[in-house]
């Protein structure tokens, strides 16, 4: 029984400890939204109109909460279109049949791009480059315009599949009219294509290989061996991509997100050292060679294993793309729709914590640069509470959408008269902003406002940030609830690729009265004390009395959010290893639960209050501690 509760106590402190790691100022956090199959949304085809928008409203709003800034959307799936197209044809996902207009003139990628930017989600549009049939059994029930009825000499066979043959120059030609008619119409943010290039063995069904020899004696360009003019299709496709993005709308970003394996050490010495499928000799992806020869901005490797898997470990994996970036960003593809499921056979995908320790290691790599989920639909079912970690922990904070400097590195123009208006509790911040200008690249997209507690200003803290706006039409700010203190704001501006200006005059708020607490605690004090709040890193109802024994003078304790509904998480940091008891008293001092009691290491430290189960209401959060003794005040709202 000892053994058992030393082992617990082990946990919690290690748990306590991993979850205080700071999130990074600048961060990718995304998901895949995927429409094949009515995978993700729309959830059925045969819905509204106004049910179709509530959903994806529904959706987004749940990501936004959890911290995701960016999206990216499947528009197509099968050589057909989840936007209006001239081209190809509508995509079944949206109506049930392929062909067949949405109701209202309604456009999913158009209503998509508009939710996002209401929402400040960067719209990255997906595209499925070369799958034209999944299933040719059903060819029947495509659109006379399909291209596989267009076209068929086009196609490419592997069992029941069907691609667009990569080996023909028409095709090439084809499928980049297809993205670029998407790029000219639609105002998104960057282009990205999946990991379907040539099939996968047994795609269709079929142990056996496509056969492309007819093409190859048709268009060889001088290549004797296949694989190397396999590899050399997709290349040419790659290249022609991202040189046609940048003439076009140069403020666009393109990236791949392909198999999360290149090629095996046995297969290549600068390989990764796992046993794996491989993109380089499997699908023909010579993802190394493109962010070599830069062209992508980023990949997005599926790195769909646990850390610690046998074939292909996630730890293992993470540094080899780490070590070849080239100077691109690496943005790593987690399978969160293996989190509590029988994937791989593998237990480590029923271990709460596998996807946080991923997102954890990848923070430790300087060229990974965040993390893309698949798929969103998991945000809504929460597998092992994997949203609560991240609003609550991994993506407590807002981050900022990371730099592109090989593709644009100019800032736009600081923000122009900051004003601050000091209203109760409050302050209301108000900016004007620089001439507009029109260079797409310098245009004003998103402010970010900043609070200090000293006239020390460093944009490198993200503690800081208290708000990235949806848009640049925003140039106003409440910061309420805030307890007497001096505060120092300032606020910068982002363009397309997130280049934050200087900021722009400091504003200092100050409101500092003097405030009366009675605290009734369980050893009964003699007389109320008179305190003045001190200045605290974020606003939260800091009342501290006078102890028995002196409080440690820099000790802070704080709970954030402040009023709270469902929970707030008190933190506090510890300088050495302590006995510690943190309990939650009533207005009039009764103790009514202990959060912790036991022995904490030193640092930070992180305790979830679950208040859900108050009534609505002022209470207490109290922490003893050797010499330090605390207490603050938390509101709870219903």
């Amino acid at each position: 029984m000892n053994r058992l509760i030393i082992c617990f106590l082990s946990f919690f402190i290690f748990s306590l400890t991993a979850n205080s790691q700071t999130p990074p100022k600048r961060e990718l956090r995304s998901a895949w939204l995927s429409t094949f199959l009515n995978l993700d949304w729309p959830s059925t085809a045969t819905r509204t109109v106004q049910e179709v928008k509530d959903s994806v409203i529904k959706m987004l709003d749940l990501q936004q909460q959890s911290g995701i800034n960016a999206i990216y959307f499947q528009v197509r799936n099968e050589c057909d279109a989840v936007y209006r197209s001239s081209i190809e044809p509508w995509s079944a996902s949206v109506t049930g049949t392929q062909g067949i207009a949405p109701a209202a003139g309604f456009d999913p990628l158009q209503f998509m791009i508009d939710e996002c930017r209401k929402r400040g989600i960067e719209i990255h549009a997906w595209f499925n480059p070369y799958r034209a049939v999944n299933n040719y059994n059903s060819i029947g029930s495509y659109a006379a315009s399909h291209v596989a009825n267009q076209h068929p000499n086009w196609l490419l066979a592997q069992g029941s599949l069907r691609i667009l043959n990569p080996g023909i120059p028409e095709v090439r030609d084809y499928v980049l009219s297809v993205v670029m008619d998407v790029l000219r119409r639609y105002d998104v943010d960057g282009i990205h294509y999946d990991d379907y290039f040539y099939p996968y063995p047994g795609a269709g069904g079929t142990s056996s290989r496509f056969n492309d020899d007819a093409t190859f004696a048709s268009y060889p360009r001088g290549f004797s061996n296949k694989n190397d003019w396999r590899r050399d299709n997709i290349n040419i496709f790659i290249q022609r991509s991202y040189d046609s993005i940048k003439a076009i709308k140069p403020w666009v970003k393109f990236g791949v997100s392909p198999f999360g394996i290149w090629q095996n050490q046995r297969s290549d010495a600068a390989g990764s050292a796992t046993t794996g499928l491989q993109s380089y000799s499997d699908v023909y992806a010579d993802t190394k060679k493109w962010l070599q020869q830069g062209w992508v901005d980023y990949v997005t490797p599926q790195i769909y294993w646990s850390t610690g898997f046998n074939t292909a470990s996630y730890s293992v994996l993470v540094p080899w793309w780490n070590n070849n970036a080239y100077g691109r960003h690496v943005y790593v593809g987690h399978a969160l729709y293996k989190l509590n499921a029988d994937a791989d056979r593998d237990p480590n995908w029923y271990n709460a914590s596998q996807i946080n320790k991923q997102i954890r290691l990848n923070r430790t790599y300087s060229n990974i640069h965040g993390s893309t989920f698949f798929r969103s639909q998991y945000f809504s079912s929460n597998p092992l509470k994997f949203r609560d970690s991240l609003t609550e922990y991994l993506y407590a904070t807002p981050a900022l959408l990371p730099t592109m400097p090989w593709r644009d590195s100019e800032a736009p123009q600081p923000v122009k008269t900051i004003t601050a208006t000091i209203r109760n509790n409050h302050v209301q911040l108000n900016w004007s902003t620089a001439a507009a200008t029109t260079n797409e690249l310098n245009r004003v997209r998103q402010f970010v406002v900043y609070r200090f507690n000293s006239a020390a200003i460093n944009l490198n803290d993200a503690d800081a940030i208290q708000l990235i706006t949806a848009n640049a039409e925003t140039t106003t700010y409440t910061d309420s609830n805030l307890i007497p203190a001096e505060y120092y704001y300032v606020v910068t501006a982002l363009d397309r690729f997130h280049n934050e200006s200087e900021p722009g005059n400091v504003v200092k708020a100050s409101f500092i009265p003097i405030t009366q607490v009675t605290v009734t605690p369980t050893e009964p004090v003699a007389n109320p004390v008179v305190v003045k709040p001190e200045p605290v890193t974020k606003p939260v109802a800091e009342k501290p009395i006078q102890p028995s024994q002196p409080a440690t003078p820099e000790f802070v304790l704080q709970a954030e959010p402040n009023p709270a509904t469902s929970f707030t998480i008190i933190s506090y940091t510890l300088p050495k290893r302590m006995q510690v008891t943190l309990s939650v008293l009533d207005n009039n001092g009764k103790e009514l639960l202990k959060l912790v009691d036991a022995f904490q290491s030193t640092g930070k430290q992180l305790i979830r209050f679950n208040t859900s189960t108050l009534t609505a209401g002022k209470y207490q959060v109290k922490i003893s501690a050797e010499k330090i003794e605390k207490i603050i005040q938390v509101v709870v709202t219903k």
